[in-house]
């Protein structure tokens, strides 16, 4: 198969802001790289060489689409995976392997991978419904605190209920879910791990998540992390096992928690390009994006080394606006040296929508994060 040809087509199934830059590295390749979403509209839709307007969820729209590429890939993980099977018994590679990608988008199955891999992660049960959760710990079948996970069709800070007192029952989710240990977290990391076809696995280093506490969002990125060399060390080890055990090619996003004895957990793992590895793009030799691209196509991986410390900004939509997007104080944040903003395209803003991230890179990575509060204060989505 020649790759840097006229005749290759790589799919993607997702035309978010992921997909979109995936066809932004593509392009520096000449890739052609085709898109199946809803609406030309979306942010990929002036970017990528060909948008299929059909829905991703749907057997008969993927099926379709697939077999007019060469490889197929993903940017979001709710896509129709009975039509990824049809399609590789038809002979169209597609990464993330079906087989894989069917347990990652059941958190149950995703624990009992883990669980089954010897991949250290929290403890945990999986419960048919929110009111059977409700009557265990009424029999004292199942103490507070917890969390509970909707098994599928969370994301995004979605489908999670911190579980901490009588009274949060009434935020119990309604379907199949999985109920996990609420771990006491000195930190949130995450490890990007790569692999191709070839069996070569690189993996970025260790970056430390600060979340939005209303909006459960990544609002902060660090990178690199903030830990103990032999901390570091573990993450990457694990990040690169758990690739390995999934037997994926492409990208592996593997969202990791500190515990203040030193335990490092695994907590969930996305296969795609992930906003845990935005910062790679100005901040690594090699972007999450392009790596992407060198795994799922059996490329050599790319270098992961840092190229300068970095911080990561979510740019979401201000409370108490929604409607057509206006960005406040952009002008102010261009003129500070090392501030890379990205806006997504998507034109209606709404309160913690992600609309778009900022990288800033600098020697320092506390100057860094000097930077970054600048660009927080500044720069705001409004409508």
């Amino acid at each position: 198969m020649r790759l840097l040809s006229s005749n290759f087509k790589l799919g993607v199934l997702g035309g978010g802001q992921l997909g979109k830059m995936l066809a932004q590295a593509a392009s520096r390749w000449d890739l052609a790289l085709w898109i199946l979403d809803e609406s030309r509209d979306f942010p990929a839709g002036n970017v990528c060489t060909n948008f299929v307007e059909g829905n991703f969820r749907e057997y008969q729209d993927v099926l379709e689409f697939g077999r007019q590429v060469d490889v197929l890939t993903i940017e979001i993980e709710s896509v129709n995976s009975e039509a990824l099977f049809k399609l590789q018994e038809e002979g169209i590679t597609i990464h993330p392997r079906p087989e894989a990608l069917a347990i990652i988008q059941d958190k149950g199955l995703q624990k009992e991978f883990f669980r089954d891999h010897g991949l250290p992660t929290s403890a945990f049960t999986l419960w048919g419904s929110g009111e059977a959760i409700r009557q265990a710990v009424q029999d004292g079948e199942l103490r507070l605190p917890f969390v509970q996970k909707a098994r599928k069709g969370g994301y995004d800070g979605r489908g999670v209920a911190v579980i901490r007192t009588q009274a949060d029952l009434e935020k119990l989710l309604p379907g199949p879910s999985v109920v996990e240990d609420l771990v006491d977290i000195d930190k949130e990391l995450a490890v990007i791990a790569a692999r191709n076809p070839g069996g070569q696995v690189e993996s970025f280093p260790a970056v430390e998540m600060v979340f939005n506490p209303e909006a459960n969002l990544v609002e902060w990125l660090l990178c690199p992390a903030q830990i103990d060399p032999a901390i570091e060390q573990r993450a990457e080890e694990l990040a690169r096992a758990t690739i390995e055990a999934f037997q994926l090619s492409g990208l592996l996003a593997v969202e990791l928690f500190l515990t203040p004895d030193g335990e490092v957990l695994v907590n969930e793992v996305a296969p795609r390009p992930h906003n845990s590895g935005h910062q790679t793009i100005e901040g690594c030799y090699t972007s999450q994006f392009e790596q992407h691209l060198r795994g799922i196509l059996n490329l050599p991986l790319g270098s992961t080394r840092i190229k300068a410390p970095s911080v990561m900004v979510n740019l979401l939509g201000e409370p108490g606006y929604e409607g057509p997007v206006e960005y406040a104080g952009f002008e102010d944040c261009i003129a500070i040296e090392g501030v890379f903003p990205h806006i997504y395209g998507k034109a209606i803003t709404k309160p913690y929508r992600k609309m778009g991230h900022v990288t800033v890179i600098d020697p320092d990575l506390e100057g860094a994060k000097e930077k970054a509060r600048l660009v927080q204060q500044k720069l705001k989505v409004i409508a």
